[in-house]
């Protein structure tokens, strides 16, 4: 399969961006992973990830210069690119967001919206780069998702909607909801490293919060697409395939982020 011709369509270009030790690079490894592409997840501490090639890198830790590798995903090629996120090597950013269809920003639940998350929105907004916000370390002492989501729309100014809410936090982190299938997807098998989870139902004492998220998810989905907004005007709730087909154009043409846990 690698060594198929993929046409220009089925090529992804996507970026991870974010404040330093908010998880990009764990965050790559995960993807090189779940896609088969690696047999284990790299470790930042060891100096064993993939991206991270340079010794300084390796040696201190953090990203210096960014990183493409490509993995594949159903009938995609999908290339990422892992980017620096300490202020001093922005300009590796800056240089990669050019080149970008989409990018994943990573955020620390607990953090929040940093100095740096803020600086490379701006340069994600310079480029027109469309980008899903992906709430990382739910099980981090002191993670808040909605803490994190309200800064994202105050702080950054971004037409923010939650796609996922999560099951839990800190230490009782066990999975998300998916909003518009009101699905729940938990892990239980910590040594399958995330790569296997159970669909179950949305647990009873979040039926009123995934309504909530679910709702608004909707109306601001219908708010980008005329003959949805149609439909939700007369009280008709729009299909989940066409609410995710609306989406993603909204997406793309930079009207809404959707947000992940």
């Amino acid at each position: 399969m690698e060594n198929k011709d993929y046409p220009l369509e089925k090529i992804r270009n996507i970026g991870i961006i974010a404040h330093i030790d908010a998880g990009k690079t764990t965050t790559t490894e995960r993807f090189l992973y779940y896609t088969g592409l690696n047999y284990k997840i790299g470790n930042v501490d060891e100096g064993t990830t993939t991206t991270d090639w340079m010794p300084q890198e390796r040696e201190r830790g953090i990203t210096i210069v960014s990183a493409a590798i490509s993995t594949f995903w159903r009938d995609c090629r999908i290339n990422l690119i892992d980017t620096p996120g300490h202020l001093d090597f922005t300009a590796e950013v800056e240089r990669a967001l050019r080149v970008l269809d989409g990018a994943v920003m990573v955020l620390d639940a607990e953090e929040g919206v940093q100095s740096q998350s803020e600086t490379v929105s701006r340069q994600a907004d310079k480029y027109k780069v469309p980008r899903i916000f992906f709430i990382n370390k739910m099980d981090k002492l002191g993670a808040d998702f909605f803490r994190t989501l309200g800064l994202i729309r105050n702080r950054l100014g971004s037409p923010a909607v939650a796609y996922t809410i999560p099951i839990g936090k800190e230490q009782n982190f066990l999975g998300v909801v998916d909003l518009l299938e009101q699905k729940a997807y938990v892990w239980r098998d910590e040594e399958a490293l995330g790569a296997k989870f159970e669909i179950e139902e949305v647990p009873a004492d979040l039926l009123d919060e995934v309504k909530k998220y679910r709702n608004e998810l909707i109306e601001k989905i219908s708010e980008t697409d005329d003959s949805l907004m149609e439909k939700f005007i007369h009280g008709h709730e729009p299909s989940v395939e066409e609410l995710k087909l609306a989406l993603r154009r909204a997406v793309t043409e930079y009207k809404l982020v959707p947000r992940r846990g």
